[in-house]
């Protein structure tokens, strides 16, 4: 498993403490930057990381901003990608079992990194579930596609 990463400013120590429990996990990781606490413009992070998951450069990608809003939408105008942001487990979780989601997207100032670790964990190991879901999942793909959908 191959893990980009990206974070902005305002997630920097964040995405700093993300690559060591990474490594201790004995996962391999690619650090998209930014590289230090100095003002960024974090879709430039975000479009990189997430545009290395949807070119299969990497299998997952992990982007921090302050809140994780910022970063999801920018990661979210990447096609093939499907960014979530999770502020719980359940979340993490989720996301992949439903929603086949290839990068999660976390805050700095919303979680803490022991639970931005938990999450991470969780979703790194989660597996989508399929089924019904795929049909779903296709539906996103229709939309970033241009199709039109009706009810």
């Amino acid at each position: 498993m191959k893990v980009s990463l990206g974070a902005d400013h305002g997630a920097f120590e964040l995405k700093e403490a993300i690559k060591v429990h990474l490594e201790e996990q004995g996962i391999e990781f690619v650090d998209y930057g930014c590289f230090s606490k100095e003002s960024v413009d974090y879709p430039k992070y975000a479009y990189l990381a997430a545009n290395a998951v949807a070119k299969g450069e990497c299998d997952f990608g992990i982007i921090c901003c302050t809140t994780g809003l910022g970063v999801s939408m920018a990661a979210n105008k990447v096609k093939g990608v499907r960014a979530a942001v999770c502020t719980n487990e359940m979340l993490a979780q989720m996301t992949r079992r439903h929603n086949n989601a290839n990068v999660i997207c976390m805050g700095q100032n919303v979680v803490s990194r022991e639970l931005a670790f938990r999450m991470i964990d969780i979703f790194l190991s989660t597996e989508f579930e399929g089924g019904r879901h795929q049909r779903r999942v296709d539906l996103l793909t229709d939309i970033e596609n241009g199709k039109e959908l009706s009810v």
